[in-house]
């Protein structure tokens, strides 16, 4: 009987890892996704249809501010510029 417990638990813990790892995963892949977007976009409106961007326009530094203000860490002017 001990052992049809201890296997119960271990089966279930077993699932609950499993689900864990997958949403890990498909968080992940989401977040990679928006940052890509995220740095498409900040492109996108620095060049404004240009090859190249003008500089002095601050777009990052103050869409730095507001998304900290907004989310919180992790949107420092050298990440969004890694995106």
């Amino acid at each position: 009987m001990a052992d049809e417990v201890s296997k119960i638990y271990s089966d279930i813990a077993e699932l609950l890892n499993i689900a864990r790892a997958k949403a890990y995963h498909t968080v992940n892949s989401i977040m990679v996704e928006t940052y890509w977007k995220i740095g498409q976009r900040i492109v996108e409106e620095e060049q404004g249809g240009s090859s190249r961007a003008e500089y002095g326009t601050k777009l990052i530094e103050n869409l730095s501010k507001y998304l900290t203000d907004t989310f919180g860490k992790g949107f420092s002017e050298a990440n969004l510029q890694n995106m």
